[in-house]
Formats: C-alpha cells, sequence, structure tokens
C-alpha cells in the first residue's frame, strides 16, 4: 500500500501533497474560457470562512476506512505585527502496522491572505519529519529554521500547503476554465492549475449538496500529480466548503467524506 502516503496528501488541494506557487500575484490566471479573476481579500467579512470554523472528515482506501481529517480555523493571531488566521489540518489513521498522524498549521495574512508561517508534523510509522517555515512577503523570501541557509527566494504574495486550501475557496470557479496558480512560497512548485469540471449533486455523511468539481493538477508525484487523477468537490453556495476528494491511484482509490461542518464567526 505504499506506507499509505496517501493519508497526508489531503492536505492540498493542496494540503499535504499540493505544491501551489509563486509570483507577483494572487490573482488566479484564467487559462481557458471568459476570465474570471479572483478576490484579493481584501473583503473580509465575505470570506466563506472565519475563525472557529471546523470540518471533519472520514479517510477511506477503497471501501476500507483508513482514518479521520480535520480543517479548522483555529482563530485570529498576530505574526510579525500582522493579524493572521491560523489554521489546522490534522489527519490520524492508517491500517495494521503502520500508523500516520501529521498535523499542518498555517499562519496567513488576514487582509491579502498572504502566508506568514508554516509548520509540518509528519508522524508516518517508522519516521517523524518536522518543518518550520518562516515566510516574509514584504521582502519575497522566506526561511527554512531546520538548516542554515538563512532567506531564500520566494513572493511577495506567496501560499503555503494549507493556506492555499482556505484562498481556493474564494476563487470564483467557472466551469469549463482551467486556472493557473504561480504563488507557492518555493518557486520550484509552481504552478498549480485547477480544471473546472462541472457542477453536479453530491451526498456524503454531512448531507446533500450542489457541489462545484475541479480538478488539480501539481508538480508531485502525489495524489494531486497528473498520475492520481484526483476530483475535489467544493459545495456550489457561499460556504465554499471542501464536501469530497477522490483520487485514483495505481494501487488503489483514495476517498474523503465530510462529516460535519461547524461555521466559524467573525
Amino acid at each position: 500500500m505504499t506506507r499509505l502516503a496517501l493519508l497526508p496528501a489531503f492536505g492540498l488541494l493542496a494540503a499535504l501533497a499540493v505544491h501551489p506557487a509563486a509570483a507577483q500575484s494572487l490573482a488566479a490566471q484564467p487559462l481557458t474560457g471568459a476570465g474570471a479573476v479572483a478576490p484579493t481579500g481584501d473583503d473580509v467579512a465575505a470570506r466563506p470562512f472565519k475563525p472557529g470554523e471546523r470540518l471533519t472528515y472520514d479517510v477511506k482506501f477503497g471501501p476500507i476506512k483508513a482514518g479521520t481529517g480535520s480543517m479548522e480555523v483555529r482563530g485570529l493571531e498576530t505574526v510579525r505585527g500582522r493579524p493572521a488566521y491560523h489554521t489546522v489540518f490534522r489527519v490520524k489513521g492508517g491500517v495494521p502496522g503502520f500508523r500516520v498522524l501529521d498535523v499542518f498549521e498555517s499562519w496567513f495574512a488576514r487582509d491579502d491572505l498572504s502566508s506568514l508561517r508554516f509548520h509540518k508534523d509528519q508522524d508516518e510509522g517508522p519516521k517523524e519529519r518536522t518543518s518550520r517555515f518562516e515566510i516574509f512577503p514584504e521582502r519575497a523570501t522566506y526561511d527554512d529554521l531546520r538548516d542554515d541557509r538563512g532567506e531564500l527566494p520566494s513572493t511577495d504574495r506567496p501560499l503555503d500547503d494549507g493556506s492555499f486550501l482556505y484562498y481556493i475557496r474564494t476563487v470564483p470557479l467557472v466551469v469549463g476554465q482551467t486556472y493557473r496558480f504561480e504563488q507557492y512560497f518555493k518557486p520550484d512548485r509552481n504552478p498549480v492549475t485547477i480544471r473546472v469540471l462541472r457542477r453536479e449533486k453530491v451526498t456524503v455523511p454531512a448531507g446533500t449538496f450542489d457541489a462545484i468539481v475541479v480538478q488539480p493538477t501539481i508538480k508531485t508525484s502525489g495524489i494531486f500529480g497528473e498520475g492520481g487523477r484526483a476530483e475535489v468537490w467544493i459545495s456550489d453556495d457561499d460556504r465554499r466548503i471542501i464536501l469530497q476528494l477522490k483520487s485514483k491511484l495505481s494501487f488503489g482509490s483514495l476517498n474523503l467524506y465530510l462529516t460535519d461542518h461547524k461555521a466559524g464567526s467573525n
């Protein structure tokens, strides 16, 4: 089962396997069709997510329940003088003989959604990995705190694996268009493309929803790579909840289903 590397992969529409991108603008760039442009994030009250929001998921490998996941906006904090959303993505589960506990934390600016700090703690079977990044949009650099290389080139309005999940919820997705994102804080991971495939009704444990189905493709060999053929269902309403994810891999399918949604408040 290749070490259940699929579980941490959800982080992402990015989350744990997503590698968005880095460039000069936080706007999505439509590659086909008439152009909807992503909002810059200035209208805080209109955002589909707010502090206190929590989404929970069942994670299945084929028909087998392999774990649970959650996404939450833990609150607003101050990072280097800037008000920032603190979000946490967590996956817990595994199969006999191999357990996973991954936690991904993002801090991104309340005003323009620029990533300011990103933490990863991955406990997967016999391996444990910890990553700590400080990200500086004002000078378009980032610092990997695990080494002594100092600051490396980034972008002035970056996204990380976790913040991308929230940013994509603000984009006015139009069926038939393909969007390219050039904002990941590590430039060599550019770009992420999002194809907007269709609208359809979907039923998950949390209920029945009208949904927009998108297909992300990322520079990675993981679940969102070209071979994974992943599709993500996002609620077609003002909440823009991530409802379901399905991916077909060489050794089986990885599916996630929303079990509960708790709304936040400003």
